[in-house]
């Protein structure tokens, strides 16, 4: 059996553990090992001082919004592409995924040319204070032109994803995370380049991340063939593409916006109080980056399941990710809530607010995380079944929905503490919202059984 028949037994008839813990745990271990350097940039940056930590949090949302069009195209292909193979249509699947590649690189490199043409407003916007600026300024300019290279990279790793490859984006985030995590002592240190030392370690590492993503299409070991000719802009292919991509991106903007107005709220006790919340921000984005990373796998098994009309699959595997995704969040939780202080002492020289306002927040979020596996099952099933209002609508809901209101205004009455408590509140509204979604799916797919078997 070769290679590609191997890939579409995995999504379509090896048992669901099986074949979770095959697509799910490679794709887990990459987006872990990914958000681990992110915290490690922290770590290392956080020894220069509070405006340079301050500045990389800062500069955080604008990347996630660079990289949202790498979901875009590459989430919503990624979903098609699951459906297109489980009916049995490579032939599709093949010019959607050339379209999502060729298309994700074009408009990406439109958006950093004029994010880098406003780049200081942008940065203003985004909470950077007149001590932060300059900080921000330096390590913006070199880290959002290597995002062209982290577009390609986000759209590679979904599309090779729904192929069932799993353990080749594992490969590629892990070779990229571990090279920056070696580059960056040396780069911010012993050349003595600062926050600019940094965003260069992330910039080679992403090269490095492309390259294993090309030799895997150079050696022809995709299913797809990626070719400019094979590009098609038809309104069948688009509309599928973006009625899953533009709710994720939606989602990622949502991200950035979150992580801007808790930047900008923040900015009035401090860069301190910045730091802190940039550090937790990070912190939670490691474990819910690995939950993603685990349902990266469950999606296309999840979509293809839905194309084949292999219902029982599809609820084994929703009732299997929902309970792995959770016990792992629970884990997850306890070790934040447990030792928040020990935690976040890590990435400063000793700013005792900033610890106190970490720590505090750490705390919080760190009880409400267990709920985030159960929620992202859902908000990504919907995703993957095609129905994109649905997972609109979710995944727009903890970032989002319930989020921005109650951070505009919990601390207008709750000062500080609003901010710090404004992202596990949303967390639990989003797994309420999450309950009463779930209901009327489960009910649609058992009659959409019965009217198989009758």
């Amino acid at each position: 059996m070769n290679s590609q028949s191997k890939k579409m037994e995995l999504l379509g008839s090896v048992s669901v553990p099986k074949a979770l813990l095959a697509m799910g745990i490679p794709t887990m271990i990459g987006m872990l090992v990914n958000a681990f350097y992110n915290l490690v940039d922290a770590y290392f940056v956080g020894g220069l001082g509070e405006s340079q930590m301050g500045a990389i949090s800062v500069v955080y949302p604008l990347g996630q919004v660079v990289v949202g069009l790498g979901l875009l195209f590459g989430n919503g292909a990624a979903s098609y592409i699951s459906r297109l193979l489980g009916r049995g249509d490579k032939e599709n699947a093949n010019k959607v995924a050339s379209t999502a590649l060729y298309s994700s690189v074009s408009v990406g490199a439109v958006i950093i040319i004029l994010s880098m043409v406003f780049l200081q407003p942008i940065l203003k916007l985004l909470g950077a204070t007149d001590s932060i600026l300059p900080y921000a300024t330096i390590y913006a300019g070199i880290y959002i032109i290597s995002c062209i290279f982290n577009v390609f990279n986000v759209t590679m790793n979904n599309i090779v994803t729904s192929e069932g490859a799993a353990k080749t984006t594992m490969c590629a985030l892990l070779t990229g995370a571990v090279l920056n995590i070696a580059l960056d002592p040396l780069f911010i240190y012993v050349f003595d380049l600062g926050v600019a030392g940094a965003a260069i370690a992330t910039a080679i590492s992403q090269v490095v991340s492309t390259c294993v993503y090309l030799t895997y299409i150079l050696r022809k070991k995709s299913v797809f063939h990626f070719r400019i000719k094979d590009c098609t802009y038809s309104k069948e292919i688009m509309s599928e593409i973006f009625k899953i991509g533009i709710p994720t991106l939606v989602f990622q903007i949502l991200t950035s916006l979150s992580i801007s107005l808790i930047n900008n709220a923040a900015g009035d006790y401090g860069d301190s109080a910045i730091a802190g919340m940039g550090v937790v921000t990070r912190l939670i984005s490691m474990g819910s980056l690995s939950v993603f990373g685990f349902i990266k796998g469950f999606q296309p098994i999840a979509g293809y399941s839905y194309g084949a009309k292999k219902f029982d699959r599809l609820r084994e595997a929703i009732k299997t990710s929902v309970l792995w995704s959770t016990a792992f969040c629970v884990i997850f939780g306890v070790i934040l809530a447990l030792l928040p202080t020990a935690i976040v002492s890590q990435f400063t020289k000793g700013d005792a607010e900033m610890i106190r306002i970490g720590a505090a927040s750490l705390r919080a979020n760190g009880i409400t995380i267990i709920l985030f596996g159960f929620y992202t099952v859902y908000s990504s099933l919907f995703l993957a079944l095609g129905k994109g209002k649905e997972g609109f609508i979710l995944g727009a809901c903890r970032q989002g929905i319930c989020f921005i209101p109650v951070i505009l205004f919990l601390p207008m009455v709750w000062g500080l503490n609003g901010i710090l408590y404004a992202q596990p509140i949303a967390d639990v509204l989003s797994a309420i919202i999450t309950v009463f979604m779930a209901i009327p799916l489960h009910k649609k797919l058992n009659e959409m059984q019965k009217q198989i078997l009758q």
